[in-house]
């Protein structure tokens, strides 16, 4: 298999990128940044004359110096070839520790020695030991795939001219990963956890949402639930991580019974409470009759309640209770429960902070050239969008509000706009209702009661956001002076159309009811209208009115297209312009005119993202053929930028060959008329699956 081409980023000033990211080190606070690669060029005729030049790669087995000085030997002997007017004479690999947050650097020289080291946080040198090795080479493959692209093109634009590999190729390389994990696992809580949990803890951290994203991508189940059973031994909390692997491999009875006998010995686990709530409300889905759905969703409903109880601190026990009453269709208690969900702030992945420099080269191999995706980089910079596009705060949401905005969305989708502004108005108090409320109660006599301390009374758990909520709140606290910005533009725009989504009016600050309740009194007579009511977060007041420009937007577009398939007139939207309107009707749970603008974007020029967006449709659909087409051009989109892995794509084509046989995928692949090197690229992640003799593999 053909190596990716590999980029190099020049520096004005020799070693600059290796003082940044010294500098840097103190700031990590995750796995850390891609791996850093320093190459020293001298000129073959004039050996004065140095050059600097970088590129960031992951995957490498970083396992020893060995392993790292063998990947710079790899350029070197393609770099030093005949008729090279110049030559590498050093190299200095740099992979990030983040378990003793130093970095491990390999300095090269060539010909000559090979020096080994680690940098601290201040900066200074420390001696590389085999311990410190094992913790590197963990990082490392955990980095792979935390850094891996999800096939939308994404992560690879984020970050220019990162290489990615592989890292784990091979049942020999999986039991050298598996190894490494299991001696190092309770030490996982030192790496940090996604930005929706807020401790990390032995089975909610980096570590296990790697092994569980290895596991997911390859297949390997019967693999994960060896490492599970022998960690079980040593802490009954892994139960969770064993139940959900097992579940993965289609092993339900005896991840069941795992979960009941763990939870006799630890009833408050909230973790494997929580992997019993997602199990319930998965089978509820599929459930036969609406009497059998019914007992299940009220199994999952006690079991999403109990783990809020036991860790009322955490997003995602809140987020997961919410989604019950959602399946339940209970609007208002899906509502007041998601209200009550704790949100902190998104914590992105470290990213290299590196100087301008003074040149970039990205070469492009010959066996990533495909016409339709050729033109993708030069035409997409210069499309016009509509401001009104461009202003969707929804876009950018990570982390616990993303997954909020997801909640909310599928209410909407079931319920409509209007009964879920209905029924928001019953749960919280609004701001007209409380003002007039305010307004009757300051003419009668003044008792000690107050809408605020009844309204909080009704809350079925107390928040406990803390420092976390206050940070939530600044990211989104802006929404009221914003919140109607799209909407208003389009108005002044004359696109009425839209007029149809009714503006949601505010909820009340709570803070101003604080500030009342502090300074006077009310009568109890004239409020009993708001005792029962919550007070609504400002961060959920936010998403109403970021929905409701997602909303406005969605139906203007989609009168417009009817008015104009009316009178046979054709809609003209640039390319990136169906690109966020396919994302913004994907983001509102609408998936076949999701559909429609994804294609529509293609139609125009190839983009990752929208192929992306569809390919997730022909996986629901089944539709084996187009899924196969589009792998093949994001697998040689994701080559020709560097990247040879992609675990959603692997993922993708190991459900395709587990439902109609690897024969049937490789035929397929091979019938496609596209140049032989393209097809080869996708052969390649078909044959991943071969060597991890996944299910369909056989015939």
């Amino acid at each position: 298999m053909v190596a990716p081409a590999v980029p190099e980023v020049t520096e004005e000033v020799l070693h600059e990128s290796i003082d940044a990211r010294t500098e840097s080190l103190v700031a990590l606070r995750e796995l850390g940044p891609p791996d850093l690669v320093h190459l020293l060029k001298q000129g073959v005729r004039n050996t004065a004359k140095q050059t600097g030049i970088y590129h960031h790669v992951t995957g490498v087995d970083a396992s020893s110096s060995a392993s790292l000085a063998a990947y710079i030997n790899t350029l070197t002997y393609k770099d030093n070839g005949p008729g090279a007017t110049s030559k590498i004479v050093q190299g200095v690999y740099c992979c990030y520790n983040a378990f003793s947050r130093l970095d491990m650097r390999v300095h090269v020289s060539i010909p000559g020695t090979v020096e080994s080291y680690c940098v601290d946080e201040r900066g200074e040198k420390r001696k590389a030991s085999d311990e410190l090795w094992l913790e590197t080479y963990l990082c490392s493959v955990l980095r792979a795939y935390s850094y891996a692209d999800n096939g939308s093109g994404e992560t690879i634009r984020k970050i220019m001219g990162v290489r990615r590999f592989n890292p784990i190729t091979n049942t020999e390389t999986e039991q050298r990963f598996l190894n490494a994990a299991e001696q190092l696992f309770f030490r996982g809580w030192q790496l940090g956890s996604d930005s929706v949990v807020q401790v990390p803890t032995n089975v909610s951290n980096h570590l296990t949402t790697g092994l569980l994203k290895y596991l997911e991508t390859t297949g390997r189940y019967a693999s994960g639930i060896n490492l599970f059973e022998k960690l079980r031994t040593q802490s009954i909390e892994v139960s969770s991580l064993l139940s959900r692997v097992m579940f993965m491999g289609n092993e339900e009875v005896s991840g069941v019974k795992n979960l009941y006998q763990s939870l006799q010995e630890t009833p408050m686990d909230y973790v494997m409470l929580d992997t019993q709530a997602e199990f319930l409300l998965n089978k509820a889905q599929k459930a036969e009759t609406p009497e059998q759905r019914d007992e299940i969703l009220r199994l999952a409903l006690g079991c999403a309640d109990r783990s809020t109880i036991a860790a009322p601190s955490e997003f995602g026990t809140w987020a997961r209770l919410a989604q019950v009453y959602v399946a339940m269709e209970d609007w208002e208690n899906a509502l007041t429960t998601l209200n009550s969900c704790p949100m902190f702030t998104y914590q992105d992945k470290d990213t290299p902070i590196m100087p301008e420099a003074r040149e970039v080269h990205l070469p492009i191999l010959p066996e990533t050239r495909l016409d339709e995706i050729d033109s993708e980089p030069d035409s997409r910079f210069s499309e016009q969008v509509d401001a009104s596009l461009l202003g969707l705060r929804a876009a950018g949401y990570r982390g616990t509000f993303k997954q909020a905005y997801r909640i909310l969305t599928e209410m909407t989708a079931k319920i409509g706009w209007d009964q879920l502004l209905k029924i928001r108005s019953n749960v919280f108090v609004m701001e007209d209702e409380y003002r007039s409320e305010k307004q009757e109660a300051s003419h009668t006599a003044p008792l000690k009661r107050s809408p605020s301390i009844d309204g909080l009374r009704g809350t079925p758990v107390p928040m406990t956001n803390g420092d976390e909520e206050e940070s939530g709140d600044e990211e989104t606290g802006q929404a009221e002076e914003k919140g109607c910005s799209t909407a208003d533009a389009l108005d002044a725009n004359g696109d009425g159309d839209g007029s149809s989504v009714e503006k949601p009016p505010h909820t009340i600050d709570p803070q101003l009811v604080k500030a009342d309740t502090d300074n006077t009194t009310q009568n109890d007579e004239h409020l009993s209208k708001l005792n029962t009511k919550r007070l609504c977060e400002r961060w959920l007041d936010s998403l109403f009115m970021v929905l409701y420009e997602d909303l406005r937007v969605y139906t203007i577009w989609r009168t417009q297209m009817a008015q104009y398939r009316a009178q046979q007139m054709q809609y003209k939207k640039s390319a990136e312009e169906w690109e966020i309107l396919g994302a913004l009707a994907e983001r509102l749970q609408h998936f076949d005119e999701a559909v429609e603008a994804y294609r529509a974007c293609l139609s125009l020029r190839f983009s990752p993202k929208s192929l992306a967006g569809v390919l997730r449709v022909f996986e629901k659909t089944k539709n084996t053929r187009d899924s196969v087409a589009a792998i093949i051009r994001l697998v040689t989109w994701q080559y020709r930028w560097y990247s040879e892995f992609s675990p959603e794509l692997l993922h993708t084509i190991r459900t395709l060959i587990e439902d109609d046989g690897a024969v049937k995928v490789r035929s397929i692949i091979q019938a496609t008329s596209l140049p032989q090197n393209v097809l080869d690229l996708t052969h390649h992640y078909a044959a991943l699956c071969a060597t991890f003799r996944s299910s369909g593999t056989e015939g």
